[in-house]
């Protein structure tokens, strides 16, 4: 029984170290914040900021991940999405982002044309120790920088089942 126990701990060990930090389940059904709120958002890795690019309002060419210095199309505001969990991420224009098709994608993932916030543009933003967060879309698949962020092209993917460490990022918020 004590070996399996240690087996066990070295198993949780080993995976802890190779930067797997959580399952596909959310770490809190609340929001963690007070909404709305206008935040900053950072890739983990790299620190570079997302950027809704011409400030949202786009289907191409959506999110950057290679800012190093904010401004005002790097600000997004968290929006309360009503059912106690979930948030909108409204761009500087007032447009929503969306997990085009709920998720599980890596091409065609992210759009901000969205005026009104429906299903697929609700978010769940969970603390994942520290100052990591992932971003969850509505069916449960969580949002990563493509080599954990500094691009302009192919940025965003929403296909992940498991967050990883470099797949986090750091919100700053008012």
């Amino acid at each position: 029984m004590q070996l399996r126990r240690v087996v066990s701990v070295v198993a949780g060990l080993v995976l802890a170290s190779a930067g797997v930090v959580a399952v596909n389940e959310p770490a809190s059904a609340a929001p963690l914040f007070n909404t709305p709120t206008t935040c900053l958002i950072q890739t983990f890795n790299t620190r570079n900021f997302l950027t809704a690019v011409g400030g949202g309002g786009q289907t191409t060419d959506v999110l950057h991940t290679n800012a190093t210095v904010p401004r005002s199309w790097e600000q997004f505001t968290l929006v309360d999405a009503g059912d106690g969990v979930h948030v909108g991420i409204r761009t500087l224009t007032g447009n929503y982002l969306t997990a085009v098709g709920g998720g599980n994608r890596t091409t065609d993932t992210i759009h901000s044309n969205a005026t009104l916030l429906q299903a697929w543009e609700k978010f769940n933003i969970v603390r994942f120790g520290g100052d990591g967060f992932g971003i969850q879309t509505i069916d449960g698949h969580w949002l990563t920088a493509v080599s954990g962020g500094g691009r302009t092209t192919d940025v965003i993917e929403t296909n992940r089942t498991v967050v990883q460490a470099w797949e986090l990022f750091l919100f700053s918020c008012s």
